[in-house]
């Protein structure tokens, strides 16, 4: 049972790791939640995978940043909430029911609040 224990949380991980990061360019998938889950995956299964995954240039930033501080870095909220407005603001115009326009602006509105609330390091 151990080693098939490792085996799940290591796929779990994974996909817990790719969710995040195709959350980095999909401004409706959260990033930090996911990296968050990977590492927790790791940790219990691989201090190898958890070790590469904190010392990664593009995703070990999120992780530490969050576990450090709490917060997400200026720059970050800045790209996060510049892509979702544009991408929302895009698809509002391409939308010709009223009512999926006022969903998709509560949405844009609901996650630009959500990421301010986080503190800003």
């Amino acid at each position: 049972m151990h080693g098939l224990k490792k085996i799940l949380l290591i796929t779990c991980g994974s996909i817990f790791l790719a969710l995040g990061i195709l959350g980095i360019f999909l401004p409706l998938l959260p990033t930090t939640p996911f990296l968050l889950l990977t590492a927790a995956c790791y940790a219990k299964s691989s201090e190898r995978l958890l070790e590469k995954l904190l010392n990664n240039r593009w995703v070990g930033r999120y992780i530490t940043d969050y576990q450090k501080n709490k917060g997400i870095r200026k720059s970050i909220k800045i790209y996060v909430l510049l892509l979702l407005w544009t991408s929302i603001s895009i698809s509002i115009v391409c939308v010709d029911a009223l009512w999926i326009r006022i969903l998709l602006g509560c949405v844009a509105v609901g996650v630009t609040v959500h990421i301010s609330t986080f503190k800003t390091l």
